[in-house]
């Protein structure tokens, strides 16, 4: 199954929960550091475009593709939670039934990896518990505010309006990823509603939904 058709059509409980323990340790890297340096010119100066927040909360579903370390495909299906408040991230993470599957708590002192039935995990910073647990990392720091939707602040970045709006940014590139905002709320709402992110190198494609 494609996961833009998952992402559109019902869960699918059974294909989704094969192979999840490792696939939800993976995408709890939502909530970390990114682990891919910047590449090739940009265009844009992010460090102004942010404006400091003191507590965000996302409600939404995910699904994620990604090489595990042997080098097979791996898909990833589920809905998570993400609640920021100041720079510490926790984020919980659930099967298509709603049981939770990992939870992580990121902060710039230390990382948490909690899984069921084991042990938690604990590193300097998601990237490296994630690296160290699973063989690679995600970009968690990157999405506190590609969530927003703003460049982080952290690196320089190529960002893209969309050309109906624009108001709204279309597509971001920076440290490696490419953020495609394929939707925003509808008023009175606001924010994304759906943002793809994908990376050559390791491959890795997520698609979120977040629910308003």
């Amino acid at each position: 199954m494609c996961l833009s058709r998952f992402i559109s059509s019902p869960w699918a409980p059974r294909r989704a929960a094969l192979g999840f323990a490792a696939a939800a340790a993976a995408v709890v890297a939502l909530a970390g550091c990114a682990s891919v340096k910047p590449q090739g010119p940009s265009t844009s100066n992010a460090a102004t475009a942010v404006t400091a927040q003191t507590s965000r909360a996302y409600q939404g579903r995910f699904a994620v593709q990604y090489n595990d370390q042997n080098g097979q495909q791996r898909n990833a299906y589920g809905n998570f939670s993400w609640q920021e408040t100041g720079d510490t991230v926790t984020l919980q993470l659930r099967n298509p039934l709603g049981q939770t599957l990992a939870i992580v708590t990121s902060s710039p002192a230390s990382a948490t990896l909690e899984l069921p039935n084991r042990q938690p995990l604990t590193a300097d910073n998601v990237s490296t518990l994630m690296q160290n647990a699973l063989g690679f990392a995600l970009p968690v720091e990157g999405l506190r505010y590609w969530l927003q939707p703003s460049p982080a602040p952290t690196s320089r970045a190529k960002t893209e309006k969309d050309p109906e709006q624009p108001s709204r940014l279309k597509e971001i590139t920076q440290d490696g990823w490419t953020i495609d905002y394929l939707a925003y709320a509808e008023a009175p709402a606001t924010g994304v509603k759906r943002v793809n992110l994908t990376r050559s190198e390791p491959p890795l494609d997520i698609k979120l939904v977040l629910d308003q």
